[in-house]
């Protein structure tokens, strides 16, 4: 066992403790080091994201991170609820972008189910309207926070602000601006409400302005640009070995997007293009999601063209909640037209009302795994039904869970203050890390 020195200082032996010091360091290198925690409580760990970091001086040695101070059973809960319930669940775990949840979970089930190509082209459309906007949310989020974290502040004003107007037609649409549950199997809970595609078609007009708004403060901002560049280096073989993937694996200059690679919902027949860059670095990164902003509002602009009307959930009365709801004087529920018909026109109709309300709906027995593109990178869902009305199992995953993975080969060697700049540039969301 190496016998170590335990230095006790009080108030008035700091001559010896600094004789001590300057003896230790000219008998040779300095090989003291310090652990320090960095979060969960720390502004800039997004969310709840512990950092155990071994530092000398003010170099980065060693980076650990720990983990599951959000961990809230979501993935176990689900075996417990019906099929249809479990997009309740699964829309909180990567809170700001749940709309990427709902849809990975309903491919899966539907898939399962074999409904894939009979989902109506409205709810396609629909869905990846809503997905795209709310990529746009999700990247002002993290340009927005990465620029607090760095000392500007400004940026978050101006990020929070235009994803303000975002969520605001997430209200619109879906009765919440977060954790929506309006994506279900089969496709979407209700219709878009009259006049929505107006404002839709105003923020569209808007966001151009105040995108270039964020990106002239920073894109040519020199201290920005000290603050990133180089930093947070990880090239295409760390992120190949490690599993990384979206704008950080993008950054490496392999244009690797689901949506063109695996397109689902219809993505094959959007124009836009897939944004990378070569810097590796979390400049880079930054870059890759003002511009993959830009992709979104044109997607989005041709989805209101798309938009022609029809159905927003499949015909099959076994498996297809109730799309056509209203808002009564308890809030939102079913149309008084549906009501009509299951309480006085159609016994059928009723059956299936309640056994779908009651039981769930039977999905055959198999497993299968869908992923699709969310704002951090490939979101995966690997479903297993026994045959019952509720899941067997249910897995995610998520994008920012395995991404975290990077932040030892991001920030080892470096500085401690631009492990703020890594961890931004990944951009994790602890709710999908934890589940």
């Amino acid at each position: 066992m190496t016998e170590q020195t335990t230095y006790t200082a009080s108030g008035r032996d700091w001559d010896d403790v600094v004789r001590a010091v300057r003896e230790r360091a000219a008998s040779g290198p300095d090989d003291e080091r310090i652990v320090v925690n960095m979060g969960p409580q720390h502004p800039s760990t997004h969310g709840v994201l512990r950092l155990i970091l071994e530092i000398d001086g003010e170099t980065v040695t060693e980076a650990r991170c720990g983990i599951g101070y959000l961990h809230t059973g979501i993935e176990k809960n689900l075996e417990f609820r019906t099929w249809t319930q479990g997009v309740t669940f699964v829309t909180r775990m990567d809170y700001l972008s749940p709309f990427f949840n709902e849809v990975a979970y309903c491919l899966a089930v539907e898939k399962l189910l074999g409904i894939t190509d009979d989902i109506p082209k409205r709810a396609s459309v629909i869905r990846v309207m809503l997905m795209e906007l709310n990529r746009i949310a999700s990247h002002l989020v993290a340009l927005a926070t990465g620029g607090m974290e760095l000392g500007a502040v400004t940026p978050m004003f101006l990020g929070f602000g235009a994803r303000e107007t975002i969520l605001d037609l997430f209200e619109d649409i879906t009765g919440l601006r977060m954790n929506h549950a309006f994506v279900r199997p089969g496709g979407v809970a209700q219709d878009l409400p009259e006049g929505v595609e107006q404002k839709i078609s105003d923020v569209l007009d808007a966001l151009p302005g105040q995108i270039r708004e964020v990106e002239d403060l920073l894109t040519e901002n020199y201290i920005w640009k000290a603050r990133t560049q180089g930093v947070g280096y990880l090239d295409l073989t760390g992120c190949m070995a490690l599993g990384v993937t979206g704008p950080v694996l993008r950054s490496t200059g392999l244009p690797y997007d689901l949506r063109k690679s695996e397109p689902y919902c219809g993505y094959e027949n959007y124009d836009f293009d897939v944004i990378t860059d070569t810097g590796c670095d979390s400049y880079g990164r930054y870059i890759i999601r003002v511009e993959e902003m830009k992709q979104s509002v044109r997607i989005v602009r041709q989805c209101l063209e798309a938009l022609e009307p029809g159905p927003v959930m499949v015909t099959d009365r076994k498996l297809a909640w109730p799309a056509d709801l209203a808002v009564g004087p308890d809030g939102m529920g079913n149309s008084p037209e549906h009501i009509a018909e299951i309480m006085g026109m159609s016994m059928e109709s009723l059956i299936h009302h309640f056994k779908l309300v009651t039981e769930g709906m039977r999905v055959p027995a198999g497993q299968c795994y869908v992923a699709i593109e969310s704002p951090r990178g490939e979101l995966g869902v690997h479903v297993v039904s026994d045959g019952g009305t509720r899941p067997y199992r249910v897995h995610f995953r998520d994008p920012s869970f395995t991404n975290l993975q990077a932040v030892a080969a991001m920030c080892e060697g470096g500085l401690v203050a631009d492990v703020i700049t890594s961890v931004a540039s990944i951009d994790p969301v602890m709710g999908g890390v934890d589940r």
